[in-house]
C-alpha cells in the first residue's frame, strides 16, 4: 500500500501516524494492498482556493476528498482491485478550531477528518440521514479501532 503524506501547512503533525491510519482504514475496508492514497495538509489560503474551485463555496473547509479510480470497499473474499484511490486534503487550522469546539485535540480532529475523507474516496456520503448514520458509525468504528491499537 502506498500512502503518501505531505504536510504543506506549517502545522506540526506526526506524518507516520496519518500513514498508519490510512493503512488501517484501507485494510479494514479490504482495499488492495497496492492501492495508492495521498494525504495532504495545507494552509487556509490553499484550502480556500480548493473549496471555491471544486465546491463553489467560499472560505476554507476542514477536509476535501478527490477520488481518482472510484474504488469501492471490497470483502475478505474479493478485495478492491489495485488502483489510485485519490487525495484527502486537510486544513489543520480549521481542524484546530473545530477541535476546540468539540473539546478534543487537534490531532484527534485531524485523524477523524482523515478517516472521513478516506470513506468519501470509497464512495460513502452523508447527504441523506441513512447515509450519514452508516458513514458516521463506520467512521467512529474505524477510528476507535485504530486508536485502540496505538
Amino acid at each position: 500500500m502506498s500512502i503518501e503524506v505531505n504536510n504543506e501547512s506549517g502545522y506540526a503533525v506526526d506524518e507516520a501516524e496519518f500513514a498508519a491510519l490510512g493503512r488501517h482504514v484501507l485494510d479494514a475496508m479490504h482495499v488492495h494492498p497496492q492501492t495508492e492514497l495521498s494525504i495532504l495538509l495545507v494552509g487556509t489560503d490553499v484550502m480556500s482556493e480548493l473549496h471555491v474551485q471544486w465546491m463553489d463555496e467560499p472560505g476554507p473547509t476542514d477536509v476535501l476528498s478527490f477520488p481518482m479510480d472510484e474504488l469501492r470497499p471490497g470483502s475478505d473474499a474479493e478485495p478492491t482491485p489495485a488502483g489510485l484511490l485519490g487525495d484527502v486534503v486537510l486544513c489543520p487550522e480549521v481542524a484546530a478550531r473545530q477541535a476546540r469546539e468539540a473539546g478534543h485535540s487537534t490531532e484527534e480532529e485531524l485523524l477523524l477528518l482523515t478517516t472521513h475523507g478516506i470513506l468519501h474516496l470509497l464512495g460513502f456520503d452523508h447527504a441523506e440521514p441513512e447515509e450519514e448514520k452508516e458513514m458516521f458509525a463506520l467512521q467512529r468504528q474505524l477510528l476507535l479501532t485504530f486508536l485502540a491499537r496505538r
